[in-house]
Order: C-alpha cells, then structure tokens, then sequence
C-alpha cells in the first residue's frame, strides 16, 4: 500500500509541476499604422509569488496527504494547518483561492472572452485531484478557511444527525448559486460573501466583519460550520473523496468499538457499525429505495418549476439590469438625484430603450438560469434521499469517505493507534494479563 501511495503522490507531483512549468502568451495583434502604447500593468510574465504560492499548495497537499496516510500525526496536520493559515491566510490575503476559483473557471466555460489564468485553473485543479487519490487533504490542513476554524474549536457539541443531514445540503445549493451568478456575469458571490477574508485582508465592510465573527463564535461549538454548511467547494471534494484511491482510517489494524473516535469526532463524520436486519426490515427498505428513486424525478421537475419563478430576483444581481432599473426609476421621478452609474451610461449617449432591451434579454437569460438552479435542488435533494434509503454494511467504525476532512483526531484517540505507537500497554499483553 506504501508504495502505491507513494507512486501515485509522485505522479500528482510531477502534474503539479507541469502545471506550473506551462505558462501560456498571447502576442499583440499585428497593426501596421498602429504604434501600441506603453502599458502601465506588468506583462505577460507571470509575478514570483504566483509560482511560490502553487508549490505552497502543492507542498501542503502533499504533506497534508503524508501526515493523514501513512504518518499518521495529528500534530503535523496541526502545524501544517498553522503554516498554511499564515502563508495562505493573512500572508497572501486568501487570494488566489480555489473556494473562489470556482467562479473563475465558470466563467471561462461561459464567456469566450473571459482569460483564466492558468495558476487559478491550477489551484482549482490541484485539491480535487489530491482528494481523488488521497482524501480531502485540502480541507485536512491546506485550507485557510478550515484552518482558522480547525484553531478556534475549543468545546465542541454534535450536532443533531438529522440537522446534519439537512444542512449538509446548502453546500449545494451554493454551489449551485455560484455557478448561475458567476455564468451569467452577475457577480462572484463567493469571493462577495467570503466570511474570513476581511480578517486575512485586516479589513472589509462592517457586515461581513461581523458575519466572519459570528462564525467563528459557533465555530469554538461547531467544528467548522462554514467548511460543513456552506462551502461550496467542500461539495465538490466530498463527491471526490467518496471514490478516492486512500483514505484515512482511524485503526491502524482491527477495530475493538471502543466508541472513542466516535465521540471525539467534532465533524460528525464517524459512521458505526450497522446491525443485522430481518426479512421484514429489508424489505421495507427495499421499498422505501425505490420510492426515493421514482421521487427524484418529481423533485427535480417541480424545482426547475419553481426555479423558473426565481427570474426576477435573480436578475436583479446583473449590472445591466440594476442600472436599467435605476435609470428608470430617475427617468420616471420616482427617485432623487442620479448616480455614478447612471451618470456615467448617460455620457455614453446610448439611447435608455438600447440599455432596457438588454435588460430584458439578461432577464431573460435568468429565466433559463433559474429554471437550472432549481433542477439543481431538486435533483440533490432527491439524491440525499436515496443517499439515506440506502443501508451499507459496516462491521466497525468507520469516517465518512464525504465529510471527514481528515484532520486525525480519530487515530490520535485510538487505543490501538496509541498501543501501535507505545504510548500504551499493547493491547495483545493486557489481554493476557488479564
């Protein structure tokens, strides 16, 4: 196993390193009575610390994976995440993150003329491909955002499993919500709403200082809320690292169910042993599956329904359509005084019927996007359902391939771990003693 996992983390090295050995140029075009001007912005060669920030991550990735995997030291993982949190965090400002870089790499899918740079398709990359082999290493001690959270939890309490369930859907949704806004050139709610950038940046709009506050209030309680509730990415790394190649495991040889993971995992993310169910309960499950299944469809119908009914908030988000409406409301006196915005379209000399037909056609573009974010929904609330009408069976405990972030807890807690390492009596001679 050592060996594969070594090959296969040598193998994600030397992508990295291709990745950042690329860097793609586009040369001026040719104009024959044209002298280009003199730019005031760097060219195209790419800054120092843009290089030094993708073998950061890299290297964090692949420590983080190291110290889960094979080493298994909760306090490599700890000081790894401190590491990271300052570098990342306040040293770097948390930008470029692969959290906002979702919205970048939507973006370029979306709009031929929007350039993605290739360290921000890298840092988008490069978490997703480690949590395909190796587990949410990202989220286990490279991410700032989990890593401030990870500092702060100090008296943590569970969470009830069906509120769990209920709200490890957002994520999602969020995701879902990124993807409309950041395809239709909207916004980049993400990056808008990140509630930690204001601390790593020292400074940032008073309602977002308080909102970063108030999750790391309920973050000394709640092991990271935002990485389990909200984050977008973290969806999209628990879909991978439920199929990942390695994943951590709590004991390193047989379970003894002594219950101690279980109850010092913060993240609700150890899994107990099922029992054996008779013929009656199986069946009944057997048919509570497959009405799940049938259900999924009606759920994603009725959300692209609703979704369609989102049109006209949506828009709202689009510059074209807040000014529209802007200009409408001063065209028609229902408001006072003009704006930058408006002042600045009303030097342009664009006729106002030109700027409310493109308001019309983005609207109408929403009506499209709205209708695709509640099939979104729909669908993953059908799938959570069937995710839940499906038993597995599990001889001891084991961390929830999707939402453990790795951070070693579990195996820093386990008796046989501890009797491994000689921390403890070894289990086998206390046995015998006994």
């Amino acid at each position: 196993m050592t060996r594969r996992f070594a090959f296969f983390l040598g193998m994600a090295l030397l992508l990295a390193a291709g990745v950042a050995a690329a860097e793609e140029r586009f040369p001026p075009p040719d104009f024959t009575d044209h002298q280009l001007p003199a730019t005031s912005v760097p060219d195209g060669r790419l800054p120092v610390w843009e290089y030094v920030d993708l073998a950061v991550l890299t290297a964090g990735l692949s420590l983080a994976a190291l110290f889960a995997l094979v080493v298994r030291r909760r306090w490599g993982l700890f000081a790894l995440a401190i590491v990271s949190l300052a570098w990342l965090g306040f040293w770097r400002e948390g930008c470029v993150c692969p959290i906002g870089a979702i919205q970048n790499v939507t973006a370029a899918v979306f709009d031929r003329s929007y350039v993605l740079p290739w360290t921000v398709a890298a840092f988008f990359a490069l978490p997703l491909l480690f949590a395909l082999f190796f587990g949410r290493a990202f989220c286990a001690a490279v991410c700032p955002l989990g890593a401030v959270q990870e500092l702060v939890l100090v008296r943590p309490v569970k969470v009830p499993t069906w509120l769990e369930h209920a709200l490890g859907i957002l994520p999602y949704v969020y995701l879902g919500l990124a993807v409309v806004f950041a395809a239709t050139g909207s916004a980049f709610v993400i990056c808008r709403y990140d509630p930690f950038v204001g601390f790593f940046r020292l400074s940032g709009g008073v309602n977002m200082l308080i909102l970063g506050g108030c999750f790391l209030v309920a973050g000394m309680f709640v092991g990271r809320p935002y990485c389990r509730f909200l984050c977008p990415y973290g969806a999209l790394l628990g879909l991978l690292s439920r199929v990942s190649q390695w994943h951590l495991k709590i004991p390193p040889q047989e379970c003894i169910s002594c219950r101690l993971c279980e109850d010092v995992c913060p993240y609700g993310a150890i899994r107990e042993p099922t029992v054996d169910q008779g013929p009656d309960q199986r069946r009944r499950g057997r048919w509570l599956l497959g009405a799940m299944i049938l259900l999924l469809p009606c759920l994603t119908a009725l959300g692209a329904w609703l979704g369609t009914n989102l049109e006209a908030p949506m828009a709202k988000l689009h510059p074209t359509v807040r000014l529209a409406e802007r200009i409408r409301l001063e065209e028609t006196g229902k408001v006072e005084g003009t704006t930058d915005a408006s002042d600045a379209f009303r030097n342009t000399g664009m006729p106002s019927g030109e700027l409310y037909r493109a308001a019309v056609d983005k609207a109408g573009q929403f009506r499209l996007a709205g209708g695709l974010f509640g099939a979104w929904v729909g669908l993953v609330i059908g799938a959570k359902l069937i995710h839940l009408s499906v038993r597995r069976r599990r001889t001891d405990y084991q961390p929830d391939r999707a939402n453990c972030v790795s951070c070693g807890r579990c195996f820093w807690y386990c008796p046989n771990e501890q009797s491994r390492r000689g921390w403890i009596e070894g289990m086998d001679q206390a046995e015998k003693e006994t």
